[in-house]
């Protein structure tokens, strides 16, 4: 399978032109405009449900802009069950009442060797494009006296995907919720994604698939870098 690897670690020096490009430049190219998910200050100012009633209402003009029949039994229903699926399921990580509660346990084991969570599914929306990109986090991380449930770790990746997302910000969002839950820099997320943006449209591109990754800490360190791949099965140039 053909990969296209996007190191973290350039993604400040892709930043540094943004202001240069136009706005079908940046859709086109996937480009992350920082890691907090852009937000209006009002986010929140109006219920669930008066956000519901409001996109039903826009999807149905975007129907009929299409020359759909709404009167048809199959699709007067649609805008009402879009509107229900963006608020209460693909986009409620938007909603910080729907973060995860997590819990901290004491490290009783004294286990200091890394713990790693790998194939996590996740399902989220590109933001450029609002089509699906797809795939499996890998997490880990190495205690720094506490640990956390190993379902919270697959909750934390869910809750960051549900939302529009660029797969950069997605991997950094990620990492630092685990930096600031755990109290360590030794954390590791790698991302492995297949686009519909690139595979269904554009250059319909059906073999290819996005990488992305974060090394903190520890991690940073080749020998425990290339620890955490091989419980992977993912091999180095080296």
């Amino acid at each position: 399978m053909k990969q296209k690897e996007i190191m973290l670690n350039t993604l400040l020096k892709e930043n540094s032109f943004i202001g240069e490009l136009t706005s079908e430049e940046i859709g086109n190219d996937h480009i992350s405009s920082g890691i907090d998910t852009p937000m209006t200050a009002n986010a929140f100012s109006i219920t669930e449900e008066e956000k519901i009633a409001k996109i039903e209402l826009c999807f149905k003009e975007i129907m009929e802009t299409l020359g759909l029949d709404l009167n048809d039994d199959s699709l007067k229903g649609t805008p009402n069950r879009v509107a229900k699926m963006y608020v209460k399921e693909i986009f409620n990580g938007l909603d910080p009442s729907n973060k995860p509660s997590i819990k901290l346990f004491e490290n009783k084991y004294h286990y200091n060797q890394m713990l790693v969570e790998k194939d996590i599914t996740f399902y989220s929306n590109c933001e450029h494009h609002f089509v699906p990109f797809f795939g499996k986090a890998h997490v880990a991380y190495i205690s720094n006296g506490s640990v956390i449930g190993l379902s919270k770790l697959n909750r934390i990746v869910n809750y960051y995907a549900k939302r529009p997302q660029v797969q950069e910000r997605l991997t950094m969002q990620i990492a630092r919720e685990l930096k600031e839950i755990l109290k360590t820099e030794d954390i590791a997320v790698i991302i492995n994604a297949k686009h519909l943006c690139v595979s269904s449209r554009g250059i319909k591109d059906d073999s290819s698939s996005t990488i992305t990754s974060f090394y903190g800490g520890k991690f940073a360190d080749e020998h425990t870098k290339k620890e955490f791949l091989s419980y992977l099965n993912i091999k180095t140039g080296n």
